[in-house]
């Protein structure tokens, strides 16, 4: 059965948890994110968040971008392979409407589906 949650175990958490990922990353992109991507020994997928206040000077836009990468990518999980991904934002990306940026979001998970081993 598929769930569609976004859980505790979901995410990365510690510092340590995000320093595995910025090691030795693959990463995805696409005109607005850089997303780093590393393989888990766990049986699940782990999203890590980490948007700049540089980047994203409102903390409302900020709140909406997180907002917007949960939802995409609890919808999503499912279908990638289990790794862990830290998605870092690049300027401009609080000029984008929600559909726009949930485009973005899309066509990445894909290519992380295609390029990542199950």
């Amino acid at each position: 059965m598929v769930t569609h949650e976004f859980s505790r175990e979901s995410r990365l958490l510690t510092p340590e948890h995000f320093s595995n990922v910025f090691k030795n990353p693959s990463r995805f992109g696409s005109s607005h994110f850089t997303i780093l991507v590393t393989q888990n020994e766990n049986n699940i997928n782990r999203l890590g968040l980490a948007i700049a206040k540089k980047r994203v000077k409102l903390a409302v836009q900020r709140n909406r971008v997180k907002r917007i990468i949960r939802e995409s990518y609890r919808l999503n999980q499912h279908k990638l392979p289990h790794i862990d991904m830290v998605v870092m934002v690049k300027s401009g990306i609080d000029q984008l409407e929600n559909q726009q940026i949930e485009q973005q979001l899309a066509y990445i998970w894909r290519k992380i589906k295609r390029r990542q081993p199950k």
